[in-house]
């Protein structure tokens, strides 16, 4: 694990504390996530912080907790036997115990359940790779209500600015974003250059560490560290497979993205992969890319009608990968031409799959819109105000038929255009104006109360004049 240079704090610390003070319903904590996100560090640095005593087990190093489990006896066996072996007071409220790696036994993750009913004194968080994949595949009964879970992405903008020391963006992009300020530059302008460094190491932890270090110079930066991590993905993809072919069949589903994204129908198209190709021979590699959170789908919706899960068309849909640097790195892109946005075609679909992503962070599902005809917005959100659209922009070029389209004809009340234009709302238009570098602002009900008041007072004033 590398050594802690820069400011990594993390906001799903927030929702360990949440588990942490949970205290009528104590159940054990899964965290799940892709590989290489900061599960183990975060984790490590929340015990470390909040709980006098930690007790770590990594699965993959012992091999005789995972036996000790596979055993013929009783729970309460396994669990005294397990005292002993850690000669730990793991009852202590004051003591956690980690458990990492824990895909490795099927018997232990079931046993969870047990240690929610009988022993739920015991404060137990759980990790591991590929965990997702491994729920959906196990052969054990999955303990059902019995385990806490929650989701942890790459690190989104926000992170990635308080790790280079930069938070007083983040409450001066807040005020600007809530009140609808002209940020104006030269500001506008570094903010941008921070969004395309971040295009370039995307949210792994070692990889902003690492252009950290390097006082954002690019030249310095070490392009392996993204590289290296798609290889394990890559291998990844071989393990708790069926066989070989499930292998490859995963791994050309993935190869395959980021044409996937710039295809023309704006939908997921298996013709790409194999021109002969069948949606029951790829739905478990489909399955398996995203139990492992390498992917993110995103369901067409062609009636946006609260809620949008109601009016998805099953047949319809994208992906996103789970993080924009490991995106550009597929796409080979070279350091230069990313932080100097010489990104030719593939500009679009890179800023789509960075707002995706930050959007997620935000626990947004993603949904988009397409009528029959050709026009088609980059997202909806579905919110306290109902269903809010979202287009999305590479430059500053904001022209959008398929945004007028669906404005007209749904009449949302508002719109957010997400570009690398400053901020603004036009109260004519209803669309509200939000840089590239800022979309980790957008959250459910976010002070939309403001932008529906300035437009009341621009009315008044209308009629005064």
């Amino acid at each position: 694990m590398m050594e802690e240079k820069c400011k990594m704090r993390r906001k799903i610390y927030n929702k360990l504390l949440e588990w942490k003070s949970n205290d009528e319903n104590k159940k054990p904590l899964m965290v799940l996530g892709v590989r290489q996100c900061g599960k183990t560090y975060v984790i490590k640095d929340f015990c470390k912080n909040e709980f006098e005593n930690v007790c770590v087990i990594n699965l993959l190093e012992r091999d005789d907790i995972i036996e000790l489990f596979s055993r013929p006896i009783n729970s309460e066996e396994k669990y005294n036997i397990l005292k002993t072996m850690l000669n730990y007071d793991i009852e202590d409220e004051n003591t956690v115990l980690f458990i990492d790696e824990i895909q490795e036994s099927e018997d232990l993750i079931s046993q969870l359940k047990f240690f929610c009913e009988n022993h739920n004194n015991v404060n137990i968080i759980c990790a591991g790779s590929l965990l997702g994949v491994k729920l959906k595949r196990l052969k054990k009964s999955f303990p059902v209500g019995k385990v806490w879970m929650i989701d942890m992405f790459p690190m989104d903008f926000e992170e990635f600015l308080v790790a280079n020391n930069r938070e007083k963006f983040v409450d001066l992009l807040k005020d600007c974003f809530n009140n609808n300020k002209f940020l104006g530059s030269p500001l506008h302008e570094e903010l941008l250059r921070y969004y395309r460094i971040y295009l370039l190491t995307g949210g792994m932890p070692e990889a902003i560490q690492n252009i950290v270090d390097a006082n954002l110079d690019y030249v310095k930066y070490d392009t392996k560290i993204l590289k290296n991590i798609l290889a394990s993905y890559y291998k990844d993809m071989r393990k708790h497979v069926k066989n070989e072919a499930e292998a490859l069949k995963i791994e050309r589903v993935y190869r395959t993205l980021p044409s996937q994204l710039m295809n023309a129908s704006k939908k997921f198209q298996l013709s790409i992969i194999d021109v002969d190709a069948r949606n029951r021979e790829y739905e478990t590699a489909i399955d398996w890319l995203m139990g492992s959170n390498m992917i993110i789908k995103c369901e067409c919706v062609s009636l946006p009608e609260i809620p949008l899960k109601g009016f998805v068309d099953n047949e319809t849909f994208k992906f996103y990968l789970s993080d924009v640097g490991i995106l550009c790195t597929i796409l080979g892109l070279s350091v230069r031409d990313i932080v100097t946005d010489n990104i030719s075609l593939y500009k679009g679909i890179i800023a789509e799959n960075f707002v995706a992503n930050q959007l997620l962070c935000n626990g947004f599902d993603l949904f988009y819109w397409k009528n029959t005809a050709t026009a088609e917005v980059d997202f909806l959100l579905y919110t306290a105000d109902g269903v809010i659209p979202v287009e999305v922009k590479a430059g500053e070029n904001t022209q959008s038929k398929s945004l007028k389209v669906y404005m007209e004809k749904y009449d949302a009340k508002y719109a957010i255009r997400i570009s690398t234009k400053d901020f603004g709302y036009d109260p004519k238009t209803k669309i509200k104006s939000v840089p590239l570098y800022a979309t980790f602002l957008i959250k459910d009900n976010f002070l939309v109360i403001k932008i529906v008041l300035i437009f009341k007072c621009m009315k008044k004033i209308e009629k005064i004049t």
